[in-house]
């Protein structure tokens, strides 16, 4: 790769009319990119409150740059006549990342601060991210459910499917942390604060070597790594939580700290938005229905890091993250004289350490160590006449650690490789208890798996040929005595002016995963535990993927289609007690998934508008299920549509979105002789159409001219026309032959508004 040091573009470049009326240099440089189609890089503390404005003229890219050139003090650095780095002219030691740049194919992809990289991930920078529909503040999980193939039919921010994929089968890093408790409010919410989070990477395909542990999707998220000079803070609230971070110098240029703090205000006001949240999570249960005086649902997380630079050649971090939920529920029946106590609580804390060494100006290695500890704590107790009669107890308790080292060696401009080393301990058990007259345990299991992996990787990087990442994961599995070998593989290629290819192939193995236990709270919440593959009747999962897709950028127009082909090996699933209360055994299937995934975007004159489409048909079979014969997977959605249009005029901002999918299958039933019989086949049923309208507004204001202190409001409507979606068909009661089977019906969301308010200084 050359660094040209001036302008070099070609006299006969493109001219086209551009203009800016006292805009942002950042939401300029986006406007630049999609009429040029080039691609910028730069730190954004280098345009932090810097506008720009310019009349209306015919003017070519050299032009354009060079009279921001005059106006900003910034310089330009173009790196083979599309990229171009950006830095302050007063600082020629800038530190660039030229490695981040070349990735980038799209940048906007949703919105501003989401771009898709040519590895195929998505990169997303909740701070810096645009408006999208529904959400005031940019939930991390929320936002990774608006791209291509990945639904939520539940409607919750934890429990999404990435390309037909199960909900356990995502894996969640924070830090380099494995996260377990996925979600606030019983998912509603993401777990992760958004205000905290510097850098999102969303990956579905083709993952790099260093990835493991889960057979579809992973979700890598970082806090700030730059050290601060001068103190950044914000705090702010919304219709459910208020919040509060900051990012603080200790020592100029060596060392700074960095903390947040998130927590729900339940106990002292109730907004419409906790109101209508709370609505759908205890849809049908005693909760619902009961008397609820002096009750307890609430959430508290909170991070710390710590980021210290003894030199030039090294950093290293401390990390710390605490997640909290507590529920402590009781329903009075007066005339019954019965009392249900539901008593939950579900934490997890990670523990994280990084160091990163710069040996020369080709070599650099990281070191790494973290710890995750998960405990989920539920009791449901029954109480007649001041006596408790039962008490059904669920627990599980999962301790991660690990440790890390990776090597990085850029052989020349166009060849590097990467080599690792991963070792990891996972101890993982849980229990069901029941007691009565007597405690007799459910269910119970308790196991530890030690993995030893070893990863390299090579890319090969020519503009004019073709980019190429090649690499293998080894796996030995001590305790279950087995070896796992992943190949991956990305191939990239610039096919004309504005179209690329994008292939891939990874294959992925899972050892640890959810039960979904037969449920006996009427309660109905966190009925999911996670266990760990003993080798013979919990096998490790395996998944393979191959995916071929074209990507399309010109003019502000961008297209991009990606087909996939999906296998799943050694699911597990809990035989259906409603066809056979007798049969409580799992059993061992597979899946196979095949799909499209399309995206279309179009900005013209501060309209942003886009629609994804994605198709996925997904089928299982297990043995001893539907006579060994493939029957719809309960998660198979089909077809599913988003779509939106937003519109940005100085600090305002306005998205309109719209969702559409096909309901999921179901197993149906009818009413006989002994009530409810299931003889229609396995999820041969389909819900009706999903669909919903969201709407959300921003506004970023300055309390004066002479201060720092800034402000932003927003307001937002999920499910603007409150379409009563039905969203899952559940049978519950079928613990044994002397409960009856009872159908529950859960719907979507109402009409549900929120606000936010935020400081920042």
């Amino acid at each position: 790769m050359v660094i040209l040091p001036h302008l070099a573009f070609s006299q006969e470049e493109a001219k086209f009319y551009i203009s800016f009326n006292s805009e942002t240099l950042q939401s300029a440089f986006e406007t630049i990119e999609d009429v040029y189609n080039v691609r910028f890089s730069y730190y954004d503390n280098l345009l932090a409150d810097k506008t720009i404005s310019l009349n209306k003229e015919k003017r070519s890219l050299h032009q354009v740059l060079s009279e921001i050139e005059i106006l900003t003090n910034l310089k330009f650095e173009i790196i083979n006549d599309r990229y171009i780095i950006i830095n302050n002219n007063n600082n020629n030691n800038a530190e660039t990342d030229i490695q981040e740049l070349e990735k980038v194919v799209i940048n906007s992809f949703l919105t501003k601060g989401i771009s898709k990289r040519k590895d195929g991930t998505y990169k997303i920078n909740p701070r810096s991210l645009g408006i999208l529909p529904g959400l005031t503040e940019p939930d991390v999980l929320e936002s990774i459910q608006l791209l291509p193939g990945v639904v939520s039919p539940n409607e919750t921010a934890s429990g999404f499917l990435v390309r037909g994929g199960k909900i356990d089968q995502n894996r969640i890093i924070w830090d380099g942390i494995n996260i377990y408790h996925k979600g606030h409010l019983f998912g509603m919410i993401s777990p992760f604060n958004p205000n905290a989070t510097k850098t999102v990477t969303f990956i579905n395909k083709g993952s790099h070597p260093r990835y493991g542990e889960r057979a579809s999707s992973v979700i890598s998220m970082t806090t700030n790594s730059k050290i601060e000079d001068e103190l950044k803070a914000q705090i702010g609230f919304n219709g459910i939580n208020a919040d509060a971070n900051f990012d603080a110098p200790l020592i100029k240029n060596k060392l700074s700290v960095q903390a947040s703090v998130r927590s729900s205000y339940t106990n002292i006001y109730q907004s419409v938005t906790f109101d209508r949240l709370a609505e759908k999570v205890f849809e049908s249960t005693k909760i619902e229905n009961g008397d609820n005086p002096n009750n307890n649902f609430s959430f508290l997380d909170f991070n710390i890091k710590l980021n210290f630079k003894p030199n030039a050649n090294n950093t290293l971090f401390v990390s710390l993250i605490s997640i909290d939920n507590q529920l402590d529920y009781t329903v009075n029946h007066s005339n019954r004289n019965e009392m249900f106590n539901d008593r939950m609580s579900i934490k997890n804390k990670g523990y994280s350490f990084g160091w990163n060494k710069q040996w020369n100006a080709n070599l650099t290695q990281q070191v790494s160590a973290y710890l995750s500890d998960y405990e989920l704590n539920y009791n449901y107790i029954t109480t007649l006449d001041n006596q408790q009669i039962s008490d059904f107890e669920k627990r599980n308790l999962i301790y991660d650690s690990g440790i890390s080292t990776e090597l990085q060696q850029k052989i020349n401009n166009n060849n590097s490789v990467t080599f690792g080393y991963q070792y990891v301990l996972k101890d993982v058990g849980y229990a069901f208890k029941n007691s009565s007259n007597l405690e007799f345990i459910l269910d119970q299991d308790e196991s530890k798996v030690q993995a030893h992996n070893l990863y390299a990787n090579y890319e090969y990087k020519n503009p004019k040929f073709f980019d190429v990442s090649l690499g293998g994961r080894i796996t030995y599995f001590d305790e279950l005595e087995a070896y796992r070998f992943e190949p991956r593989l990305l191939i990239y290629k610039s096919l004309f002016k504005n179209v690329k290819l994008q292939m891939s192939g990874e294959i992925k193995n899972q050892i640890i995963s959810e039960i979904d236990e037969t449920i006996i709270s009427d309660l109905s919440l966190e009925n999911r535990l996670w266990r760990l593959a003993n080798g013979n009747n919990f096998p490790i999962i395996n998944s393979k993927q191959v995916s071929l897709g074209f990507i399309f950028t010109n003019n502000g127009w961008t297209f991009d289609i990606d087909n996939y082909y999906k296998t799943l090996d050694n699911i597990m699933a809990l035989s259906f007690g409603f066809l056979n209360p007798e049969n409580s055994q799992f059993n061992l299937g597979e899946q196979t998934i095949y799909g499209i995934d399309l995206f279309l975007r179009k900005r013209f004159n501060g309209f942003n508008s886009w629609v994804s489409y994605s198709f996925n048909n997904s089928e299982s079979k297990y043995r001893n299920l539907n006579n060994d014969k493939a029957f719809e997977s309960r998660s198979n959605v089909i077809h599913s549509v988003s779509t939106s249009l937003s519109y940005k005029i100085s600090k305002l901002q306005i998205a309109l979105g719209w969702r559409w999918q096909t309901g999921k299958p179901f197993t149906g039933s009818h009413l006989g002789t002994n009530g409810l019989e299931f003889n229609q086949g396995i999820n041969t049923k389909r819900l009706p159409d999903y669909h919903r309208l969201d709407f959300s507004s921003t506004y970023a204001f300055n309390f004066s001219e002479a201060s720092k202190l800034k402000g932003k409001v927003g307001f937002s409507i999920r499910n603007v026309y409150n379409r009563n979606n039905l969203i899952s068909k559940e049978y519950i009661g079928n613990n044994d032959f002397n409960n009856e089977i009872q159908v529950i019906d859960k719907f979507s969301l109402g009409f549900t508004p929120n606000v936010l308010f935020r400081v920042y200084w």
